[in-house]
């Protein structure tokens, strides 16, 4: 028999998972973010230590994060590790007054710093901090529905490598299970759907409304558009074999 929830405990327990996860960073006195008007372009030429110094136990929940964002990023700049400190405040249930502010004063400073620097797992990080954080309703827009749809990929595409069939792989024509789609949602059709258009092209347009997230936002999908390996190339994929099928039928 078919379990009747995904979740058993409703939406009440996904919000108390999540909220599991928030608790505040606690610092010590002489730990902490650094004022809004602080040097930010100095942080740019100065690097992470390789490896980074031991963590001094007994130590705060700032401290541990802090050092062990120190490790991942050893060798990046020390303004790549205070916007991974900042997203990662900023997750939180309680972050600094000025939090918000100096995170949006970075990408706002120093945006090509960061995409030449960053990964793209940090680059989707920092994205998705302005859904809640964003300084304008623009960049709390692209904020949360790029940074939905990057959650959403991560999730399928992490379930589809259990298929067998590798990301840069795309399904052959003629073996689809004939089964319904959920939520009783109407089929799509590779030779006229157009829903990836009408998805991706107003992503597009509202990724450019803002000039502190436009670099940032546009770079991902960018990225997205290069990869291989995602939905969006599959599906275009199949498009094409399908095209040349019936071209060979007439």
């Amino acid at each position: 028999m078919a379990k009747e929830l995904t979740y058993p405990e409703g939406f009440e327990g996904v919000t108390t998972r999540w909220e599991e996860r928030r608790d505040p960073l606690t610092a010590r006195d002489d730990e902490g973010l650094p004022p809004l008007n602080c040097d930010l372009a100095a942080m740019v030429q100065r690097r992470m230590p390789d490896p980074a110094d031991p963590l001094i136990k007994p130590a705060s929940r700032f401290g541990f994060k802090s050092h062990a964002l120190a490790v991942e990023l050893a060798g990046a700049s020390e303004l790549a590790h205070l916007n991974a400190l900042l997203i990662a405040y900023l997750r939180r249930r309680q972050w600094p007054d000025h939090a918000p502010a100096l995170f949006c004063r970075i990408w706002a400073e120093h945006s090509d710093v960061l995409l030449a620097e960053l990964n793209a797992r940090w680059l989707v990080s920092s994205l998705q901090t302005f859904a809640d954080h964003g300084q304008t309703e623009e960049q709390r827009r692209t904020g949360a529905s790029l940074g939905l749809l990057f959650s959403m990929m991560k999730l399928y595409e992490f379930e589809r490598t259990f298929g067998g069939t590798s990301p840069t792989e795309a399904y052959r024509l003629g073996k689809r299970v004939k089964e319904p789609l959920p939520l009783e949602m109407d089929d799509f059709s590779l030779k006229s759907g157009g829903l990836d258009y009408n998805m991706l092209a107003p992503l597009w347009r509202d990724a450019g409304a803002d000039p502190v997230t436009a670099p940032l936002a546009r770079h991902l999908l960018e990225m997205l558009n290069r990869d291989p390996g995602t939905v969006f190339r599959r599906i275009q994929t199949m498009r094409e074999r399908l095209a040349r099928r019936e071209e060979r039928k007439k």
